[in-house]
Parts: C-alpha cells; sequence; structure tokens
C-alpha cells in the first residue's frame, strides 16, 4: 500500500506539471545564460519537483483522496467476487435455495448502489466492505451445503444397516474366534458409519438456520448502510458472523473432502 501511494503521488498530474514546468524554465536559463552549469540547472528543477512531491505526500487530502480510491477498488473487486460465486453456486442450488441466492444478491446490489451514491466515510466505507465479505462467505458456504445435503440424501444408509443386520445375525452362528472377531470389528465400523452420517445431518440442519441469521443479518446491515447509521459496533458484528461462516465453510470443505464411502 504505501509503494502504490508513493507511486500515486510520483505521478500525480500536479507534480508531473511542475517537473516539466521546471525542466523548461531550466532549458531557457540555460540558453539566455551560457555561463550556468546545466547540472545545476536541472538539479535546481529536480528539487523543485521533490519539494511538490513531499509537500503530497504530506498532504491529508491527498491521502483521504488515495485511501478512498484504494476502497472503491476493492469494493468493485469484492462486487466481482460475489457476481462470480453466485454464477457457480447457481450451479449446484435447487429452487428453494436459488430463490435465498437471489436475495441476498439483491440486497448486495443495494449496498454497493448505496455506497457509490451516498457520502463517504472511512466508517461506511470499512461496513460496507464487510457486509461484501459476508456476502461472498454466505454464498460459498450455501454452495457447499447445498453439495454436502446432496450428497448425504444420495447416501443409502439402509443399506448400511442391512450389513449390521447379517452381520449380527451372523454372530449368532459362528464358532471361530478369528471370524468373531472380524464380524465385531465390522459391525462397529458400520455403526459408526451411521452415527457420523445422522450426526452430519443434525449439523447440516444448524448450519441452515447459520445461513439464514446471515441473510438477516445482511439485510439488516442493508438497511443500516442505506439510512447512514454506521456504527463500530456494527463492524465487531460483522467480524462475528464471518468468523463464524468462515468456520462453518471449512468444517463442510474437510467433510466433503473426506466424506464417508458406503
Amino acid at each position: 500500500m504505501k509503494l502504490k501511494l508513493f507511486l500515486s503521488a510520483v505521478f500525480r498530474f500536479r507534480n508531473i506539471a511542475i517537473l516539466l514546468l521546471a525542466l523548461g524554465a531550466a532549458s531557457i536559463v540555460l540558453e539566455s545564460f551560457s555561463g550556468i552549469s546545466p547540472w545545476a540547472a536541472y538539479l535546481v528543477s529536480l528539487s523543485a519537483y521533490v519539494a511538490s512531491l513531499v509537500q503530497t505526500l504530506t498532504n491529508r487530502e491527498f491521502h483521504e483522496k488515495f485511501n478512498h480510491k484504494q476502497k472503491v477498488k476493492q469494493i468493485q473487486n469484492l462486487n466481482f467476487i460475489c457476481l462470480r460465486l453466485s454464477s457457480e453456486a447457481k450451479r449446484h442450488l435447487n429452487t428453494a435455495q436459488n430463490q435465498k441466492l437471489r436475495k441476498i444478491m439483491e440486497d448486495k446490489d443495494d449496498i454497493v448502489n448505496s455506497f457509490f451514491r451516498g457520502e463517504r466515510s472511512f466508517l461506511k466505507e470499512k461496513v460496507v466492505e464487510q457486509t461484501l465479505n459476508l456476502v461472498a462467505s454466505y454464498i460459498r458456504l450455501l454452495m457447499n451445503y447445498a453439495i454436502r445435503s446432496k450428497e448425504l440424501e444420495e447416501m443409502d444408509i439402509s443399506e448400511v444397516a442391512n450389513r449390521i443386520n447379517l452381520n449380527t445375525r451372523k454372530l449368532n452362528f459362528e464358532k471361530d474366534p478369528s471370524r468373531l472377531d472380524d464380524l465385531r470389528k465390522v459391525i462397529d465400523m458400520d455403526q459408526k458409519i451411521i452415527t457420523t452420517l445422522k450426526e452430519e445431518k443434525k449439523n447440516l440442519e444448524g448450519i441452515s438456520a447459520k445461513l439464514d441469521y446471515m441473510s438477516s443479518a445482511v439485510n439488516m446491515f442493508k438497511h443500516q448502510i442505506m439510512s447512514s447509521i454506521e456504527s463500530e459496533d456494527m463492524l465487531e458484528q460483522l467480524q462475528t458472523v464471518l468468523n463464524e461462516a468462515e468456520a462453518l465453510d471449512n468444517v463442510l470443505y474437510e467433510r466433503r473432502k473426506n466424506r464417508v464411502k458406503l
């Protein structure tokens, strides 16, 4: 960021104009007075440019404008990320989930439009940035939730249950100690699979509730942003919800990556 700030000052139109004017003046002086050293003339020109550059770098208004431009770029980038994620998520969502996605994208559009239309302030820029981060996290979580839910629906637990029943009956007739031990291990593994899947389905219900909460939070923050009533408390709330969403998404991703094979 400091390098970008410095380069922005270096190539600022006002500073470049001063440098060109100073060099032009130095050329005129050199033509008019032959006794003056060219190095001295151009050094004076460069000094004028450096003085202007230093003035720019210490100017508060320049810093504010630069920071605002960077924040605008960041907001535009986050908006693009949300659009890209939305396009990707649509391929995995059912009708009800697509309606939820469409609702949060409408809120996102209202937030972005309000940012570019309304009065600017550091707090508003930060709240808008974090809210768009929350929208992006929501879409990622919704997509991973939809994919994992579909995977669980396609798993037929009845096959595992039937296998448990069959192996349990075999225990009553098996006499070989080694074979009995193997059957018990298989039964234990199958029971753990069923328990794991049931727990995961229950956890998905909790994630569904969290998604609804995140959607409501984005809608609430949207109205506060549009009403210009941002606060530091909003930033704390946003960060808390963001952290929770990222943690849930990581859990879902790991479960998808290490999904149980029936």
